[in-house]
């Protein structure tokens, strides 16, 4: 394969867009993140306020504007709907696979280009990133630019790579906050420092070089954050910055916390079905790092896998998709070895590690477990465990067809290619087949809204009490969703009380849990039941006025 880097970058874009694109609309958004982002974007339309972001009605200081900006942009041409939302994390994932494509074959073959593309694109976590209404895939395409440019400029002293390095950090940090700087510095820096001691190619950029990206970072942050300092003050900056960025690293944010290991099996899972070939390609990698003045890009896959994995594993807020953004430096890792296993027709190891078919098998297991078990979904996950167990039966005969071609010098370079071909078709059976009957059950809300929209009149109200899933029901019906206390608690507050909620309307739609207690107070009122699921129901709260009223 001899082809140049804008055509392997092409056909890594095109093998993304085959993965995250199909049935992208497909299924109601998700509860707890998409719901929220979704929300905030679609009240951008509705209150035309992109400064200060507003999620059921009130102001939302959470996370920078850009994924919202770009998801409001894309809902005012193509309507709000799930594809509108969740487009902007399918274009940055076809991106990131193209921005990788592109610089690995620059550095190395056209073939360790190329499998670097397909290998992301296909790894379970990206595929699924690049589906969710969420800002995590345009962080990690961010940040992955970013570095990959800084390696160019640093490497070779081209201008315009310092400076793309340095616009994508700007649009990061519009992403996510500080978390994008912070991540490329504590990857690029420690590469840097080791390229240098092994005395690899290296080139500082000049005094007005740096002058001239702070300049640049600047110039794309700072408009925002002075226009959101004018509107909302100094307090809007200690939520977003100093609450929700570094109090999320050094604190516990919605009890979303984990052990030290909690990435081992997200590793595992997300890095399905590629994560039997992180051994031999890691060992491969250190031995060229430290005995190859040239493999720069093997030093810089390795403190890309490395420093983010124990940086994120000592937060103390965990949650999955944080450690997305390493998977480029996963899959160039893989993609290298791969490539001098065909190149020096040394297979052995390749089909030794392909034999562990029932080891991933059994590491896939393990993840989903743990994975489940951390997160609090053992239930949810047993219910189509026998689903997922089909799906990987299609990795595993992938695998079995890469073992094949690998046994044969001839083809052997189409063998990870085939087990790539193998994760798209599940991605492809997930998203246009199995996907909606198996996770729909899982989200009754939005088929709630659906009937209080079709059944309300001026004035009625709506709340949700004792069970997850307001954002969503803002999102599929209109802000102003009440969060109401259990009943028989004492009220947190006037707002949160269901007495005065409930008394003070002439008809209140209530989503609430199932298990009622005892006793179950309706104040006077009459209240029936419009929909149910396994575990929630749709109340409809109306009749004669509560006791208060009639004294």
């Amino acid at each position: 394969m001899n082809w140049p880097s804008w055509r392997v970058a092409l056909a890594g874009a095109l093998v993304a867009a085959l993965v995250t694109l199909p049935g992208l609309g497909g299924g109601t958004l998700w509860d707890n993140s998409e719901t929220a982002y979704g929300e905030v974007a679609r009240e951008i339309l509705i209150s035309h306020d992109w400064i200060v972001m507003h999620l059921n009605g009130a102001a939302w200081f959470v996370q920078p504007p850009l994924y919202f900006w770009v998801a409001a942009l894309f809902a005012k041409l193509f309507g709000v709907s799930e594809f509108a939302l969740r487009l902007p994390s399918a274009l940055a994932t076809i991106a990131m696979a193209a921005a990788v494509g592109y610089v690995v074959g620059r550095v190395a073959s056209a073939r360790a280009a190329l499998l670097s593309a397909v290998i992301l694109s296909t790894s379970l976590m990206q595929a699924v990133l690049g589906r969710l209404a969420i800002m995590d895939a345009l962080l990690d395409l961010a940040v992955s630019v970013a570095i990959l440019s800084w390696f160019g400029a640093l490497q070779t002293g081209a201008r315009r790579w310092w400076y793309v390095g340095w616009a994508s950090l700007a649009l990061g940090t519009l992403a996510k906050g500080p978390v994008a700087p912070v991540m490329a510095l504590l990857v690029i820096v420690p590469w840097a420092l080791w390229n240098r001691s092994v005395r690899g190619a290296f080139v500082m950029p000049s005094l007005a070089r740096w002058c001239g990206g702070v300049a640049l970072f600047a110039a794309i942050v700072l408009p925002w954050a002075i226009a959101l300092f004018h509107a909302a003050g100094a307090a809007a900056f200690g939520e977003l910055v100093g609450h929700y960025t570094v109090g999320r690293y050094l604190g516990t944010i919605e009890n979303q916390s984990g052990p030290l290991y909690y990435y081992v099996p997200v590793v595992i899972l997300g890095f399905f079905p590629w994560f039997a070939y992180l051994v031999p390609a890691s060992i491969k990698a250190w031995r060229d790092a430290v005995s190859d003045r040239a493999a720069g890009l093997s030093r810089l896959s390795l403190v890309w896998t490395i420093v983010p994995f124990v940086f994120f594993s000592f937060a103390k807020t965990k949650l999955p998709n944080y450690i997305a953004l390493e998977l480029p430096a996963l899959a160039m890792l893989v993609a290298l070895w791969f490539d001098r296993v065909v190149e020096r027709d040394d297979r052995r190891a390749a089909l030794a590690w392909t034999a562990v078919i029932p080891l991933m098998i059994f590491g896939l297991g393990f993840a989903v477990t743990a994975f489940s078990h951390d997160n609090r979904l053992t239930a949810d996950l047993a219910q189509i465990r026998l689903d997922l167990l089909a799906l990987a039966l299609v990795i595993f005969f992938g695998a079995v067809a890469c073992f094949a071609l690998l046994l044969v010098k001839r083809t052997a370079w189409l063998g990870p290619f085939v087990l790539g071909g193998a994760s798209v078709a599940v991605m492809l059976i997930i998203a246009l087949a199995a996907a909606a009957p198996l996770v729909e059950r899982f989200k009754p809300i939005p088929r709630f809204a659906g009937i209080i929209d079709r059944d309300a009149r001026a004035g009625d109200v709506v709340a949700i009490q004792s069970v997850s899933g307001g954002n969503a029901l803002a999102f599929y019906t209109k802000p102003g969703i009440a969060q109401l206390d259990g009943p028989n608690q004492v009220p947190t507050s006037a707002e949160t009380d269901p007495k005065r909620f409930l008394c003070t309307a002439p008809r209140a739609f209530v989503v609430t849990t199932k298990r009622r207690p005892e006793p179950d107070p309706t104040y006077g009122r009459s209240r029936r039941i419009l929909a149910e699921s396994d575990k929630d129901v749709l109340f409809l709260v109306d009749g004669p006025p509560c006791y208060e009223a009639r004294r």
